[in-house]
């Protein structure tokens, strides 16, 4: 996913459907210096992690 629609979708009121690994997550943040973004699992919050934007996939 480029940087600008991983921003896009932070902004976004509307829940978009994106996933990593092949699991659904909600994007936080997305840090445009280092290409990555902040995500969890929807079902499962607790579970925040660090990825590269690269990683991450509209469906």
């Amino acid at each position: 996913m480029n940087r600008q629609r991983a921003q896009q979708i932070v902004e976004s009121p509307d829940m978009k459907h994106v996933s990593f690994n092949g699991t659904r997550v909600y994007i936080q943040h997305v840090d445009e210096e280092s290409e990555t973004a902040r995500i969890y699992p929807l079902d499962d919050p607790s579970q925040e992690k660090t990825v590269s934007l690269n990683e991450l996939h509209e469906e």
